[in-house]
This record gives C-alpha cells, sequence and structure tokens, in this order.
C-alpha cells in the first residue's frame, strides 16, 4: 500500500471517528520482508492495512497497537535475536523474540490514533455560544445542535445541527455532550444522550430543576445506571454565575475528565478500562506463545494449529507448524509454550 493510500485511510478513519494505530518500520537489519518506511494501520477490530513484515511480525505488531490505543501511547517494537545484554532492555523498546526470521530484525514504531474529543452542545442560550468558542480553544471539536441556531451565531463550530438526533451515532466515548436548553426539551435531549456511548453528559441547570430532570429520566423508561451517568449541574463548582465564567467551568471539567480517563477505548471482558465509561470499542484478541520460536502469536481465523496430547498449539507460520508436528518433543521440555491470554 503507497503512502498516500496510508493517508487516505488514516483521514477515512478519523472523520468516521474511529481508532487506528500506525505502525511504521523504523529499522531493518537482514534478512526482513520489509523496509524501512514500510507503513500499516491497523483499526480497532484488529485489521491490518499495509505492510510491516510477514506473519512472525504481524500478530504482535496488532497486538501492540491495539495496548497502544488502550494505554494513549507509543512504543517502539524490537523483533529479532535477544539483545546483545541479555535481561537488559532500553527503556521505551518492547522486545519479541524472532527465530523465523533467522536472525533479522526488525524495529517498528506504533502510534495511537485516537479520536479528537468531542463537545456536542445542546440549546442556543448565551452560555452555549461561549462554550463553542472555550471548547474549541481547549482543542475539542464543537458540534452545536439546536433548532435556532444559527451557523454564523456559532462560528467555533465545526458543525451545526437542528437536534441531538443528527449526531447520535458520533456519540462515543470521546464525546462531551453538554444540555443548556433551560426548560426546552432537556429531557429528550438527555435521554439520546444517556443512552449513548457518550463519555460525559452535562446539564446545565440548577440543583432542583436536575433533580426534577433525573426523575422524569426515570419515568421515561431510562435505567438507574443511565441517569446516573448525568452531572448536573454541569462543571467544576467554581462559583461562576456569568455565561462566560460558566462556559470556563464546564470547560474544565471536560478537560478534567479527557485528561483522567483517556484513553477509553478498551473492550478487554466487554467492558471499558474506567467504570464510569459505557461499552468500549477495541477488539481484544486472544493470544498463544508459538512453542516452536516463541513469537507471540493472535488466535484467529487461518492462524496454523494442531492438538497434542489433548492442548491445543497455536504457531506464527506454517514452516514452526511442520517443525513442531514432525518433532513436538524438541520444542515442549521446559517450554511454556501453547498458554493463552
Amino acid at each position: 500500500m503507497a503512502v498516500w493510500e496510508i493517508v487516505a485511510q488514516g483521514q477515512g478513519l478519523r472523520q468516521a471517528r474511529r481508532p487506528f494505530a500506525l505502525a511504521t518500520v523504523v529499522r531493518c537489519e537482514r534478512p526482513t520482508s520489509a523496509r524501512p518506511g514500510d507503513q500499516a494501520l491497523i483499526t480497532d477490530d484488529g485489521h491490518v492495512q499495509g505492510w510491516i513484515g510477514g506473519s512472525c511480525a504481524e500478530p504482535v505488531i496488532v497486538r501492540e497497537a491495539l495496548r497502544t490505543l488502550r494505554t494513549g501511547r507509543g512504543c517502539l517494537v524490537r523483533l529479532g535475536p535477544p539483545h546483545a545484554q541479555p535481561g537488559v532492555t532500553p527503556e521505551g523498546l518492547m522486545e519479541y523474540p524472532m527465530t523465523c526470521h533467522s536472525g533479522g530484525t526488525l524495529e517498528i514504531f506504533v502510534d495511537p490514533c485516537l479520536p479528537t474529543p468531542q463537545a456536542v452542545l445542546v440549546g442556543h442560550a448565551p452560555v452555549v455560544e461561549t462554550l463553542a468558542k472555550v471548547a474549541a480553544a481547549a482543542g475539542f471539536d464543537v458540534v452545536v445542535c439546536a433548532p435556532q441556531a444559527a451557523a454564523e451565531r456559532v462560528p467555533a463550530a465545526k458543525q451545526v445541527v437542528p437536534a441531538l438526533d443528527h449526531v447520535a451515532a458520533s456519540l462515543d466515548p470521546h464525546t462531551y455532550v453538554v444540555v443548556a436548553t433551560h426548560g426546552e426539551a432537556d429531557e429528550e435531549a438527555l435521554a439520546v444522550a444517556l443512552r449513548s456511548h457518550a463519555g460525559y453528559v452535562a446539564l446545565v441547570s440548577s440543583p432542583r430543576r436536575a433533580e426534577a430532570c433525573r426523575q422524569n429520566l426515570l419515568g421515561r423508561g431510562l435505567m438507574r445506571d443511565q441517569v446516573a451517568r448525568l452531572k448536573a449541574p454541569a462543571g467544576l463548582d467554581l462559583g461562576a454565575t456569568s455565561p462566560a465564567h460558566i462556559a470556563v467551568s464546564i470547560v474544565a471539567e471536560m478537560v478534567q475528565r479527557h485528561c483522567s480517563t483517556v484513553p477509553a477505548w478498551s473492550k478487554d471482558a466487554g467492558v471499558c478500562d474506567t467504570p464510569d465509561r459505557p461499552e468500549g470499542l477495541i477488539a481484544s484478541a486472544a493470544t498463544a506463545v508459538d512453542p516452536v520460536c516463541g513469537m507471540t502469536v493472535g488466535i484467529g481465523e487461518g492462524t496454523p494449529s494442531l492438538v497434542h496430547d489433548g492442548q491445543a498449539y497455536y504457531f506464527c507460520c506454517p514452516s514452526c507448524h511442520g517443525q513442531f508436528q514432525r518433532e513436538p518433543a524438541r520444542f515442549l521440555v521446559g517450554a511454556p509454550a501453547g498458554s493463552q491470554s
């Protein structure tokens, strides 16, 4: 896949607000099938688009890519013979043995690309206009939802739509919804937001009005755990009274939440890394250790495998599978092979 195709794929994933990792080969020692500069995108379901090496390298890079999407931190992966100083791994380097490359070495940098946090503001009051400016300045993509909203009144907004329903599909764990309709269909917008994957849902209101909204939402059929996600009144308690100060307090709370919970895209065991988040969006693949070469192998359709003495074993490539099939005892002495995670 050419560089321009990688760039186009990445742009498409960003527009779809879908997390992915970019893997780039930065160094290699022959023999390897990859070259410096080769790249691949790894999507949140573990799909690979591009080329960063063959069947030995790809499962490891997919595993590390999904891990970077959970942690939000990139990493440098080294696949090859053990490091020159046994037991010593340079800081920031993830090292994996790769005897399948017959002495070859690959070093691949894996960089997570998470969606830009999104501020979805419902209403057309002065506080919404100010919120749009402050949230955009803080690095959020701003969407304003209100039938009366005019794009010229909120130039900081990337999108202006009549109602929250129009963007409901984009409410993901990196979305921060603020409802500031001041009693005009509050519950309708909150019901949509609280049933979504939005990571933060807040209401600009008095404490009394907030409690009334919670009771009304329960009456609409929302579950108590859904209603419990509502942050109301919105914002940090700064004693703010003016629209500008209220907006600052709300964006400050959004930033606080974002910094303390990013990233929240893990789907391990079907839940997110953070307990206050809805179900996450990243696939978690089972893995095993190849008993021949020691590689960590992603278990999936097409992974070479066989059963020996009642134990399933998985392999990085047909060559390792064939060696084990011919002489299984040679590879099982003291080996942790076949273990899965």
